[in-house]
């Protein structure tokens, strides 16, 4: 996520559906998930603090005035099990992204309010659809989310529950280093094939492809013959997120290939 994104969170984001409440939240562990991106984990105790696949957290540190908008990374089924949600932080000199990099600690103490209408929530009556995730950088972070919730909900046994279709992930990034959670992607992969396939896309790639990431990589954006072999205009479902360029041409390539609008959700991140 860039500065000019996040300077203006709160005021992007102004009509956007959010939790009237702040909820405290200790940070209780930090990791270096990429040479430029950490991954905190945050514990949040309180009983009514929820979350969908997707949503953001407005990121509130003491003695920092600027708000931070961040996408959750991890699945609403980690928040029921362990009380936690994860956030990966790009660096920047943009204040609560530097904060982070720089101060943040395990013990600090933060104030998250979630938000964000770009989620997968599906109920047990809906329809089955075949989810189409298309990330661009660290526009991953959301579908992520989403990827990992549809991973929970397959594995679930019990109940009357909603089960998904197939998933399909295409993910673009500069090189491999900056393919953020790729080990776990292809795991799931390898967990449930029939359920979920995948495709990392390196556009600057300057190093030979590490051997057990060829299967998944491709050199070169995301193409629009790509995106045809995954979009059944009945059963496809899109949710897309990067930076605007890369979303306005997607949409445009996943509009030619029979894919109507209204299926295809995007969040911008500037």
């Amino acid at each position: 996520m860039s500065s000019r994104r996040q300077t203006d969170h709160l005021e992007r984001t102004a009509s956007v559906h959010r939790q009237m409440e702040l909820f405290s939240a200790r940070v209780s562990d930090i990791m270096n998930e990429s040479d430029t991106v950490k991954k905190l984990r945050l514990e949040v105790s309180h009983p009514d603090f929820s979350v969908r696949a997707g949503q953001w957290v407005d990121f509130f540190i003491p003695g920092v005035d600027t708000v931070g908008g961040f996408s959750i990374c991890s699945s609403p089924g980690l928040l029921q099990r362990e009380g936690v949600i994860e956030l990966a932080v790009k660096y920047t000199c943009h204040p609560p992204a530097h904060w982070i990099h720089t101060k943040c600690s395990v013990d600090s103490q933060v104030a998250v309010r979630v938000g964000g209408n770009f989620y997968f929530d599906p109920q047990p009556s809906d329809p089955v659809v075949d989810l189409l995730l298309i990330a661009g950088g660290v526009g991953i972070n959301p579908l992520y989310s989403i990827l990992l919730h549809a991973a929970d909900l397959l594995r679930q046994t019990h109940g009357h529950r909603y089960t998904p279709g197939r998933t399909h992930l295409c993910y673009s990034a500069k090189n491999t280093k900056e393919l953020l959670f790729k080990n776990t992607i292809i795991d799931i992969c390898h967990e449930r094939p029939d359920k979920f396939s995948c495709d990392f896309h390196v556009t600057q790639q300057s190093s030979d492809i590490e051997q057990e990431l060829q299967p998944y990589t491709i050199n070169g954006r995301i193409s629009e013959k790509e995106l045809q072999r995954y979009v059944d205009p009945e059963h496809t479902l899109c949710y897309l997120c990067g930076p605007p360029p890369m979303i306005e041409k997607v949409s445009s390539d996943l509009k030619r290939v029979g894919l109507s609008e209204d299926k295809i959700l995007f969040e911008k991140w500037w």
